[in-house]
């Protein structure tokens, strides 16, 4: 059996050594924020009813994305009320995935849940991460049952997707996931030390390894706002994942190479035939398929290179992946990887 394809879920560990998890512990919660004003608060109502049914000491790390909305303004009013809520105010919109790989350099907690503002993703389903995580396992990630409020178009194309992404990886990735879910401290500590800029968690928690396990739920409607991910930056963000995460999009042009030359031969072997045969010439439909076929092959090719040489590129620069304006609650400023212009509030 290659290591394609090992199952996702790993053995069990033997009940006479569970792994060692703290009696209390702190539980650290990583939300990007990006324009939420109407459903922050609500958000953070919802986790401080729930979090405390973990039995677990807990921080609420709130990343402003470079909101343009009021979010920042109820973000500091939560601060400022619950000394349990931190605030990250990136300088700018680095995106969603940026704003997660912040908030988890600056959580200290011994097992940290990422989850969306917007409460698609219930908070309900925490407690269970946390009972999986005393039981050994390192990722808890919540694997959707149902969908609410989603179009079949989406649901459909997000289905494809997952599954052709996981088909890439050389490692088992879950599907019908999204970013909700728990790491333990190793896990955060690995894909934290990890080098590159351009981040897709999605891809870079399974390569960490570690035991994962799905915690099963139903998705819900957005309860206040709308969707950030327009179409176009859902097509962006899934070519990102592919690149950054696949070098296998590049291998396609050894098969792009391999048909080539199979038309080759076989319009070879049909000129010869027709020669032979003394029969009509080629037909113009012909000649312009042929000629098509040929330049979209090299064409595709140095597309495909050419997203992984700029992407290079990017990683070459040595830019950090995101900026801190401010921060508000933190112990220190000086914990947040990433960026040499952060400073405490």
């Amino acid at each position: 059996m290659t290591a394609d394809a090992l199952p996702l879920r790993l053995p069990a560990r033997p009940t006479s050594t569970p792994p060692c998890r703290p009696a209390r512990g702190l539980l650290s919660v990583v939300i990007p924020c990006h324009n939420e004003e109407s459903v922050v608060e609500a958000t953070h109502a919802r986790l401080v009813s729930v979090l405390p049914e973990t039995g677990m000491d807990f921080e609420i790390i709130y990343v402003d994305d470079g909101s343009r909305d009021g979010t920042l303004a109820r973000l500091e009013a939560i601060a400022a009320k619950d000394p349990r809520a931190s605030v990250i105010e990136l300088s700018r919109n680095f995106g969603q995935q940026a704003a997660m790989s912040a908030g988890l350099t600056l959580a200290r907690g011994d097992a940290v849940v990422i989850i969306d503002a917007d409460l698609q993703d219930p908070p309900e389903v925490i407690p269970e991460m946390v009972c999986r995580w005393r039981a050994g396992v390192d990722v808890a990630y919540g694997q959707r049952r149902s969908r609410d409020g989603e179009t079949a178009f989406k649901l459909v194309t997000a289905s494809l997707f997952h599954r052709f992404f996981a088909s890439l990886m050389p490692y088992p990735v879950p599907v019908d996931t999204g970013d909700f879910k728990l790491l333990d401290r190793a896990v955060v500590d690995a894909v934290s030390s990890l080098p590159e800029k351009r981040r897709y968690l999605r891809s870079l928690v399974p390569w960490a390894g570690f035991r994962q396990e799905a915690v099963f739920y139903d998705r819900h409607a957005r309860l206040a706002g709308e969707t950030k991910y327009s179409p176009r930056r859902l097509l962006a963000l899934a070519f990102d994942a592919v690149v950054i995460s696949s070098d296998k999009p590049m291998r396609l042009t050894w098969a792009g190479v391999a048909a080539l030359v199979l038309v080759g031969i076989v319009a070879g072997a049909t000129a010869i035939t027709r020669s032979n045969s003394d029969a009509s010439g080629v037909s113009l439909a012909a000649i312009v398929a042929v000629a098509c076929l040929v330049a979209a092959i090299p064409t595709a090719a140095v597309a495909i290179v050419g997203e992984y040489v700029v992407r290079t590129y990017r990683e070459a620069q040595g830019r950090p992946t995101w900026v801190v304006r401010r921060s508000l609650n933190t112990p220190e400023a000086a914990h947040i990887v990433g960026t040499e212009t952060a400073r405490a509030a």
